[in-house]
């Protein structure tokens, strides 16, 4: 059985990969079901977590509450930019908010203190379609 999980981990960990953006475990779900992989919806749960936990992936909740994964392309504390329309995600380091966490915590006597500061917003592209949708005058 064990080794039956280590393809199926696998494959969710491909699947994550090729996926464009932060995905839900849903989304991830739905595409291995569409390839007949036979991954069941608590493995693709039980896969991210493990790999959320051991730093290969980036997780985040959505506006809207829902815990969303990316594969991770680089290790270490950073925050993203993520497109609300087409998902373009950037990372991006934050110095100043690094800062601000630290004083913040600390003007309220608050150590060890960790933070997660991701900022959603429309990419170049997206903006540029929403204004050619709207029309002249209109945005």
């Amino acid at each position: 059985m064990a080794q039956r999980n280590t393809w199926q981990r696998e494959r969710v960990r491909e699947a994550l990969t090729d996926a464009r953006g932060f995905v839900s475990a849903q989304t991830l779900h739905a595409t291995l079901r569409g390839e007949n992989t036979g991954i069941g919806l608590a493995t693709v749960y039980r896969a991210l977590a493990d790999m959320a936990s051991a730093g290969d992936a980036d997780s985040l909740q959505s506006p809207e509450g829902e815990s969303l994964y990316r594969a991770c392309t680089s290790h270490g504390h950073h925050h993203h930019l993520i497109c609300r329309s087409c998902g373009l995600t950037i990372e991006i380091a934050g110095k100043g908010v690094e800062e601000w966490a630290r004083t913040a915590a600390a003007a309220h006597g608050f150590t060890e203190a960790e933070h997660v500061v991701d900022i959603f917003g429309l990419c170049r592209e997206c903006t540029a379609t929403h204004a050619e949708a709207a029309g002249p005058g209109e945005h």
